[in-house]
């Protein structure tokens, strides 16, 4: 299978100029929604159609050529995914989305009444409700805030750890609202000073910046394939060992099955029951190339820059109030703002409609950090990717500016 790169780091300078023909999907829009969904480059669309033009066959069942093919490239996919987080050493199971991944978690721990699971107010609902839920076995969930710049308390999270009890601690690696990072070195520092499993959310990291499971020293790393350039259906989850039960049992997932009972797989496959999205994998192995070849660091530098500039701009607008991370070095490229009087679902139909630039509004999954911000209508977002250039951000700057001059 061929795999386009694109032009070495430097030919250009500039990461969009490399990109952007691989997005026909981006002409006559900017597109300012990657935190919620971003678009696949040529290299992972072709890939699927070579799947289903060339292999399409089920993965682990079979002798002849299809399943052979299909097979190697659905394992190479995993290969590939792990080898771009610093995972091989652990498993690398995909799923179908980064929720999938943490409702695994949630069902393949064993749970006894009194076991606590401390999270913080910065999270998605994905990475919420499947610890709610635990409630009906006895589960405790403690939300640690932030303080007025929307920094991780670490105090509060060390005295809940402190409490004891805590089996499992749960963070994001950056707001999907705020763009925010946690401190995650430390965090895990502190959850193997107290005996308390890791869980991080990658879903918004993995697409903006470097990620190694080594340096964050966790124990799970969840995220999802459609906003780090492949294909929707598809996501990771990624543990340091074989520390869950099988959330689901069937074909597939196991080594050995007699009439008494059954030995679930060794690898991967006891994660992945059934028939897995094949063509979805595969899609996923060529986006982690396909970001690995532009550079993780140039990405994050692009997006820091971008970052700043749109933050500048938005905050010299009247009216404007901006929500986003105070520190350059620990925020990624989204960046939340309201314009007072205008609902946020507004002002997002107004940039499409007037202006051609596409964004969210609303709570974006994250009501509780609505509520504690005290913003009920949530927030107007934008997001941004490799592909977004420096005009994008002015226009949109100046678009804001714009609506709050007709307000």
């Amino acid at each position: 299978m061929d795999i386009h790169e694109p032009a070495a780091p430097g030919k250009t300078g500039s990461v969009p100029d490399e990109i952007r023909n691989d997005f026909p999907i981006l002409g006559g829009i900017v597109y300012l929604d990657n935190a919620a969904t971003t678009f696949s480059p040529e290299p992972v669309v072709r890939a699927a159609v070579e799947f289903e033009h060339r292999c399409r066959a089920n993965v682990g069942r079979g002798a002849h050529r299809l399943t052979r093919i299909a097979t190697q490239r659905y394992r190479h996919a995993h290969e590939k995914v792990a080898r771009f987080i610093g995972g091989e050493s652990g498993v690398t199971a995909f799923t179908r989305n980064a929720t999938d991944a943490i409702n695994m978690v949630a069902q393949g721990l064993t749970w006894n009444p009194g076991d606590r699971v401390v999270t913080t107010i910065l999270e998605h609902h994905s990475n919420l409700l499947p610890w709610r839920a635990l409630a009906n076995q006895g589960v405790v969930l403690d939300v640690i805030g932030t303080d007025a710049d929307y920094v991780l308390d670490l105090a509060a999270l060390e005295a809940a750890l402190v409490g004891g009890g805590v089996r499992l601690v749960t963070v994001t690696h950056a707001s999907n609202v705020l763009g925010v990072t946690t401190p995650v070195a430390e965090i895990a520092r502190l959850c193997r000073e107290y005996d308390a499993l890791l869980l991080v959310d990658g879903a918004q990291s993995l697409p903006h910046m470097p990620v190694n499971v080594a340096d964050l020293g966790c124990d799970f790393l969840c995220f999802a394939g459609h906003k780090m350039f492949g294909p929707m259906g598809t996501g990771v989850l990624w543990m340091r060992d074989l520390l869950l039960e099988p959330p689901m049992l069937g074909g597939g997932m196991v080594a050995n099955v007699t009439a008494e009972g059954y030995v679930p797989a060794e690898g991967y496959q006891r994660y992945e029951a059934g028939t897995p999205n094949v063509c979805g994998g595969i899609g996923l192995g060529i986006a982690v190339d396909y970001l690995t070849a532009i550079g993780m660091e140039r990405i994050h530098r692009h997006e820091e820059r971008l970052t700043a500039r749109l933050i500048a701009g938005l905050s010299g607008i009247d009216g404007v109030t901006v929500y986003a991370g105070k520190k350059p070095g620990a925020r990624i490229g989204i960046v939340s703002f309201t314009i007072d009087g205008i609902h946020p679902q507004k002002v997002a139909q107004m940039l499409d409609e007037d202006a051609e630039i596409l964004v969210r509004s609303g709570h974006h999954c994250c009501q509780p950090l609505m509520e504690h911000l005290n913003l009920p209508e949530g927030t107007v977002r934008a997001s941004m990717a490799a592909f977004t250039t420096g005009q994008e951000i002015d226009l949109l700057v100046a678009a804001v500016d714009e609506i709050t001059r007709g307000r």
